[in-house]
C-alpha cells in the first residue's frame, strides 16, 4: 500500500502537465486546463480531486487495465473519445506522467488551432 504522504495533489498534476514543452495553464468553465499547440490535453477538476487527460481509446483502456483505481473514462461521449479521468488520491506519479505525455503528444502532433477570425 501507499502512505498518505504519497498522495498526488492537484499541484503535482499541474507540475507534470506544465512540464510538457510549450504547455500553458489556462481556464474555462471555472477549472484549470492545460494546453499546448492551442489545444487542451489535460484539465483539473474545480475541486482538485481529479484530473483529466486526453488519450486515445486504446491508451485509455491500457491505463485502466494497469491502474484501475486511478484511471476511468470521463462521462458520456467524452469518455468514449478517450478523455480519461485521473483520481489523484490513488494516482502513481509515473503513470500520470506517462498518460500526460501521451495526451501532450496527441495535441502537438496536430496542426495548431487557428484563432477564430473576428467579424468586422
Amino acid at each position: 500500500g501507499r502512505s498518505p504522504l504519497d498522495e498526488m495533489t492537484a499541484d503535482d498534476f499541474r507540475h507534470i502537465a506544465l512540464g510538457m514543452q510549450g504547455a500553458v495553464e489556462s481556464a474555462h468553465m471555472n477549472h484549470p486546463d492545460f494546453r499546448a499547440n492551442g489545444r487542451i490535453f489535460a484539465t483539473l477538476a474545480a475541486d482538485e480531486q481529479t484530473g483529466v487527460v486526453m488519450l486515445s481509446p486504446d491508451e485509455q483502456s491500457e491505463y485502466m487495465r494497469e491502474h484501475p483505481e486511478t484511471f476511468a473514462p470521463a462521462a458520456g461521449a467524452w469518455g468514449r473519445q478517450g478523455w480519461t479521468t485521473v483520481s489523484l488520491a490513488s494516482a502513481d506519479a509515473g503513470a500520470v506522467r506517462g498518460a500526460a505525455l501521451l495526451a501532450w503528444q496527441r495535441v502537438v502532433s496536430k496542426p495548431p488551432r487557428r484563432a477564430k477570425a473576428k467579424r468586422k
